[in-house]
């Protein structure tokens, strides 16, 4: 179930192993992200973009966006 979380937890659960998934376009993942995060756009969020996650492992998705 989704839920916000602040910088400690996301530590927290990285640091347990959880899988850090960033969602906006590749070219944006490239320029900058959060260390150890992979790119899966949010347009590929689908059972076959998925499918390289650990389906044993939590998943924290964000979106790195200044606007």
């Amino acid at each position: 179930m989704p839920k916000e979380i602040d910088r400690e937890e996301l530590r927290r659960l990285v640091a347990a192993g959880a899988q850090l998934v960033e969602v906006l376009p590749a070219d944006e993942y490239e320029k900058d992200h959060l260390p150890g995060a992979i790119s899966i756009p949010l347009r590929f969020i689908d059972p076959d973009g998925t499918e390289g996650l650990d389906k044993n492992r939590a998943v924290i998705v964000y979106c790195w966006d200044l606007a």
